[in-house]
């Protein structure tokens, strides 16, 4: 049928409105496409180029190096050492057991450290390095790098590991560092990034775990480019790491050798500290350790060595050791009873042996005792019965208070581990811990530095300086931080009488300087290096009233570990004090044939900077002090600028 005009114009109509439409609807699409693609590609155009970069690029800790620990004189304790190691990122490693194959036919590797190192890639996050060997030879890590492309996910790497070039001498000042263990994370909770970084180092013992964050440093950054393969292309830059603060200790190293050597041989504690300023210059622990064992991590078999030794050689006995003064404790006692006013120097006291309170005796280390005393003679032949007197007529609250005012049972702030507070004990310490009254028998043990009373050798050490010197020294061991000098604490003025003071001193100076001194065997035959010092035995057993009657026991017939303790403290030289020293000597037996020795010969070391000359000892004992000297396992060390000299450590 043929259409009529007004059919095709309304045909026209029709389609042209469908066209608008459809054209609309592609008009209005297109512009939502271009508005989009302008918001992609422009306005978000960074955001994708940071997503695209992130593919290729990776963004990896550069470990800071650790500070340096030097001595006084600027020894190095603690330094830092060149390692090679490798290292493994488990995600960019295409088959992880096939790339470890392909290691060990290339570097001769350790296959228990390997095993340990798999399971560690698959215990941590996939990004996480891991390493794999580490202490490797140039030529064995140049092999790795060459054949980086068929090693996905491996890392040659350059990195710094702790070194401690004097060894077993600085174990219990500077300590040790050991790798990052789950237990250190847990136990600290320390959330910094840096210990992420592949066996990263943290202070685990004494001054490297007290000034850890002080040590540490902070870490730096670098971008590398790596391919779909996981190997580093190349870097793209980096932000330095920070290193750690360098730290100067008091200690001098000469003397802190010589003491070691010293007390070679034996369980024992000491410490040497300056009168004046209260600068640590030696603190030894025998016996001692190599701290660098503990840096890689320690063997089963070097733990189980040192773990199980009855001398104890991981423990830190000058600070850590809490042992019953023994007489060394009568200076305090002699000056609570002075500031009391409860005796007077020239007043006597008889000994008889014995002071009998209740049905119970109190006997003296005489045994027929000493007939009438006074107070000089009381403390230069160590007489107990006259301190069972002062204590009784004093009171334990006036003896332990004074105990702390010179330095004992209470702590003492040092960046060291396990600083020990050790006991000055009240009757309300006793009520409170023990659930007793307190007794008049436990002020008489107190008095002569038994019972209750537990001191360690660092407080006796500063109970010596205290008294050498009637001002309140405070130990330090840390002389500057980058150079930066740490303020020395000189102390202020006890308030003690000087009078008081200078009796307790020349009592301390006829203990080393009259013929019955308990210490007059270990003199100094020279005017300008004479010691005043104290000498302390302290039981570690009970005597039975059966067993003195029949005769004590000698302490070289009883096993090590139930013999006394032997003490001794002192400071030089008399006239103007510069040293003050203890010694402590587990189960040495007598102070005075066992730790005076030592005592002498680390006070003249320290006074003379070197080994002793045989002048300065008496003419009977020059020989056997040669000998000791000949076989003492003293190194040389010599200060930096003075290598032109020599000095005897």
């Amino acid at each position: 049928m043929k259409r009529t005009p007004k059919d095709v114009e309304d045909s026209a109509r029709l389609v042209t409105r469908r066209a608008l439409v459809v054209g609309g609807v592609m008009a209005g699409s297109g512009a939502v496409l271009a508005a989009r693609m302008r918001h992609l590609q422009v306005e978000r155009a960074d955001d994708f180029r940071l997503l695209a970069e992130e593919n290729r690029i990776n963004i990896r800790l550069l470990p800071p190096a650790r500070g340096l620990i030097f001595d006084k004189d600027g020894i190095l304790l603690a330094g830092n050492e060149q390692n090679y190691r490798i290292t493994m990122v488990r995600e960019d490693a295409d088959d992880l057991d096939e790339v470890l194959r392909r290691l060990t036919e290339l570097v001769n590797l350790d296959l228990n450290r390997l095993e340990r190192a798999r399971e560690e890639m698959l215990a941590r996050a996939p990004f996480v390095p891991v390493t794999i060997a580490d202490r490797l030879s140039w030529e064995e890590l140049s092999t790795v790098a060459v054949n980086a492309p068929a090693l996905p996910g491996v890392t040659p790497e350059f990195g710094l590991s702790r070194v401690y070039p004097l060894g077993a001498d600085f174990a219990h000042v500077v300590g040790y560092v050991g790798p990052v263990s789950d237990y250190y994370l847990e136990t600290t909770g320390d959330t910094d990034p840096v210990l992420q970084i592949p066996d990263f180092q943290v202070g685990r013992n004494n001054v490297e775990a007290q000034m850890e964050h002080t040590l540490r440093g902070r870490a730096g950054t670098k971008q590398v480019e790596i391919n779909a393969g996981g190997r580093v292309m190349r870097e793209l830059g980096r932000n330095a790491a920070t290193p750690g603060s360098d730290i100067q200790l008091t200690i001098d190293a000469g003397l802190q050798n010589y003491v070691e050597a010293r007390l070679h041989g034996e369980s024992a504690g000491a410490v040497v500290m300056e009168v004046e300023t209260g600068e640590i210059t030696a603190l030894a622990s025998a016996p001692t350790f190599d701290p660098n064992l503990f840096v890689r991590g320690i063997s089963t078999t070097d733990w189980n060595t040192l773990n199980t030794d009855p001398y104890r050689p991981l423990a830190n006995k000058a600070t850590q050791g809490l042992y019953p003064p023994g007489s060394t404790y009568k200076m305090i006692v002699a000056l609570a009873a002075l500031e009391a006013g409860v005796i007077t120097p020239n007043e006597t006291i008889r000994c008889g042996g014995f002071t009998e309170l209740g049905n119970r005796r109190f006997h003296c280390w005489r045994r027929g005792g000493h007939g009438r005393m006074n107070l000089l003679e009381s403390i230069a032949q160590s007489c107990d019965v006259y301190y069972y007197e002062l204590a009784q007529r004093t009171g334990i609250e006036a003896i332990s208070a004074m105990a702390r005012r010179l330095g004992c049972g209470v702590r003492h702030d040092l960046p060291l581990s396990a600083v020990a507070r050790g006991l000055a004990p009240t009757m309300q310490w006793k009520r409170e811990n023990r659930g007793e009254d307190w007794l008049v028998g436990d002020t008489l043990n107190a008095s002569i530095g038994q019972g209750f009373v537990l001191t360690s050798p660092l407080q006796l050490a500063v109970m010596t300086a205290r008294i050498a010197s009637g001002r309140a020294i405070e130990p330090t061991i840390v002389r500057s931080i980058d150079g930066r000098e740490e303020a020395a604490a000189g102390g202020e003025d006890l308030g003690l009488n000087p009078d008081h003071l200078d009796l307790i001193r020349q009592g301390m100076y006829r203990v080393n300087n009259h013929g019955r001194g308990t210490a007059y065997s270990s003199r100094v035959e020279d005017q300008a290096y004479l010691i005043a010092g104290k000498t302390g035995t302290s039981q570690v057993r009970n005597i039975t009233a059966a067993e003195r009657r029949a005769g004590v026991i000698r302490n070289a017939d009883l096993p090590w570990e139930r013999r006394d303790h032997a003490l001794y403290v002192g400071y030089a030289p008399f006239d103007a004090p510069r040293y003050a020293c203890a010694v402590v000597v587990e189960h040495g037996g007598g102070g005075s044939a066992v730790a005076a020795p030592i005592a002498r010969d680390v006070l003249l070391r320290a006074q003379i900077g070197d080994v002793p000359p045989l002048e300065l000892y008496p003419a009977g004992q020059r020989r056997r002090i040669e000998e000791l000297h000949e076989n003492m396992p003293i190194r040389p060390i010599t200060p930096p600028g003075r290598e032109g000299g020599s000095s005897q450590a």
